[in-house]
């Protein structure tokens, strides 16, 4: 009999880039687009608000951009579209198919479970733990590479993982780890 994992998740950002394949006139698009912040003397990439879904776009002069505050793939691809179509706007087409790489997904859950961290600071490997700095335990796992915010509730924050394969599979190692590490608690 298989085991219910008892964690939950919900993906809360994923940061993806892209490349347009093309030079953006960074300028111009600020002039004429009213969702746009650019200050070229403190940064050098343009920033792009989508409304909907919710998120911020980095647009660089060489057609990169890094998409941040979506909640999934198929958002990203919108906002991506949304900022072809401003694109279009000033004139510079958009002809290549954009490739999305899944850079980083920040997720919040829970894995059901009073944690104590003090404990598991000491029984687990790769945890810092600092109560009087921050009251979350950090633990980081090597393999797959993810690294969990873990509270005394059970609540938790993972970030590092590139997609939802991946980030199932480090919340399973999680429970098994923080499992593994409860049993000896309980001698």
């Amino acid at each position: 009999m298989a085991e219910k994992s008892s964690s939950n998740y919900k993906i809360q950002n994923i940061v993806a880039t892209t490349s347009l394949e093309k030079p953006i006139p960074l300028t111009k698009l600020a002039r004429t687009q009213p969702n746009t912040e650019y200050n070229p003397e403190t940064f050098p990439g343009l920033v792009l608000r989508v409304k909907e879904p919710k998120s911020a776009v980095l647009v660089f002069s060489s057609g990169n951009l890094v998409c941040t505050g979506t909640k999934s793939i198929a958002q990203v691809k919108q906002v991506i579209q949304a900022v072809i179509k401003q694109l279009k706007k000033i004139n510079v087409k958009i002809t290549a198919k954009p490739k999305i790489t899944v850079q980083n997904i920040v997720a919040s859950g829970t894995i059901n479970l009073k944690l104590n961290l003090n404990f598991l600071a000491l029984e687990m490997e790769n945890t810092e733990y600092e109560p009087e700095q921050f009251p979350g335990l950090v633990y980081k796992l090597i393999e797959p590479n993810a690294t969990f915010l873990l509270f005394s509730n059970g609540k938790l924050v993972c970030t590092g993982t590139k997609n939802k394969p991946q980030l199932e599979f480090s919340m399973k190692q999680l429970l098994k780890n923080v499992k593994v590490a409860l049993k000896t608690y309980k001698k």
